[in-house]
């Protein structure tokens, strides 16, 4: 079973869209960067959460809300989301993103002091991101050629951590004056100029940028195999995301409750596992291109996951738990690159819109419970001792569930004929 996605095969029939024959790089560009501008604003909260906590005394399981709201809305939202903008486009849909970001920044910008209001204005940011987290990696794909439309899933599954980097970059020169307005302020700045460029793109032309289906509104067939194995695909995304988004959020708490560090120096260390993450989707991407087969590099990134979560007891916080960190992040970016090649593997290139739906929905499910979950674990032991049993028990289902989306995709493949 080789890391190449299928496309044009039996199961894909009536597709979409015609297959792009040349990649356009300004649409694969314009859709990256509505994915990294939804991470954004999802992931400025952890590095100035430990500002935040200190200013308000925001309870902690409604602190970790803060994230888990994105997820509330995800699961409110992305199947119709799938369906609208297959069905109206993609101007409706962004325009109501790029609103609901602006009214989400200027209510927490106003009343920061209340923690139910601020929960608000992170629904409404969450809303947003559901909408550019479905169209951006669609956009992405629908201007990538087939030969090229590996490397470019490699390359949109970088969206989080290029949201991460940019808001802990953003956070450094602030962060430890006590201040977290600032990421605000320029979240709103990037929501209008990301506006901006999408009108350019539509005036010129230039990007393929209609997510409807054909006048006639077919869509392929689906089989009981592939929907069955969308649905644990989500699944896994679920369950990875639940610990992957659990752990980044608190990470800068927890290097300032149980290791010393200033808010600043947390942010900071907050950094490398994110930039291995982007580094190596875009590797994964380059081996998929290549033939590489994508259920073993799935299986295995998280079934190292799971070693490093059990081992996280005897590493401590000096050399050998900053390679572990490394090493996390390194297979945090393969594991996210396979998630995002599977609806491709699945349906074929032509039937992305509806399967990121259903698999953003199991992401969803996981990030709302994740964050909250080690929370209250925090809080029922008074320290930092469940969450390593916690995490390594979750990713062990996640690498379960990997091998069965294995066998699922063997079948798939027998029933149709199908390269997957």
């Amino acid at each position: 079973m080789k890391g190449k996605t299928r496309g044009g095969s039996a199961a894909a029939g009536a597709t979409d869209a015609p297959v792009q024959t040349q990649t356009c790089w300004s649409g694969v560009a314009f859709g990256l960067a509505l994915a990294a501008l939804a991470a954004y604003h999802q992931y400025k909260l952890p590095p100035v959460l430990p500002v935040m906590l200190e200013a308000y005394g925001y309870d902690r399981v409604l602190a970790g809300g803060f994230m888990s709201v994105f997820a509330l809305a995800g699961l409110t939202l992305s199947l119709r989301v799938g369906r609208g903008l297959e069905r109206h486009g993609l101007v409706p849909y962004l325009t109501l993103a790029f609103g609901a970001f602006l009214a989400g920044e200027a209510l927490a910008l106003a009343v920061p002091e209340n923690g139910w209001l601020m929960l608000l204005a992170r629904g409404l940011e969450g809303v947003g991101f559901t909408v550019c987290a479905i169209a951006g990696p669609l956009l992405a794909n629908i201007n990538a050629s087939r030969a090229q439309l590996p490397l470019v899933v490699g390359m949109t599954a970088s969206w989080i951590p290029i949201g991460q980097i940019s808001a802990t970059l953003f956070s450094l020169p602030v962060i430890d004056r006590g201040l977290w307005q600032p990421l605000w302020w320029i979240g709103a700045a990037l929501t209008v100029a990301l506006a901006l460029w999408g009108w350019r793109l539509k005036v010129a032309g230039v990007a393929r940028l209609e997510t409807r289906r054909g006048d006639d509104g077919r869509a392929a067939a689906t089989t009981t195999a592939q929907r069955g194995a969308l649905v644990v695909v989500g699944a896994v995304f679920g369950l990875w995301s639940g610990q992957y988004i659990a752990f980044m959020t608190w990470l800068p708490q927890f290097l300032v409750e149980v290791h010393g560090f200033s808010p600043g120096s947390a942010a900071l260390a907050y950094v490398p596992p994110a930039v291995m993450v982007i580094v190596f989707n875009v590797v994964t991407g380059a081996l998929l291109r290549a033939g590489v087969p994508l259920i073993p590099l799935f299986a295995g990134s998280i079934a190292i996951q799971v070693v490093i979560w059990l081992a996280v007891p005897v590493l401590g916080g000096g050399a050998l738990g900053a390679l572990a960190l490394v090493l996390y992040g390194v297979t945090s970016g393969v594991t996210p690159a396979c998630l995002f090649a599977m609806p491709n593997a699945i349906m074929g290139a032509n039937r992305v819109a509806g399967s990121f739906a259903v698999i953003m929905t199991g992401r969803n499910i996981g990030i709302l419970i994740g964050p909250v979950l080690l929370a209250q674990a925090v809080v029922m032991a008074g320290d930092w001792r469940l969450s390593w049993p916690l995490f390594g028990a979750v990713t062990a289902l996640a690498a379960l569930g990997a091998l069965d989306i294995g066998r699922r995709l063997r079948r798939i493949e027998r029933d149709t004929g199908g390269a997957c």
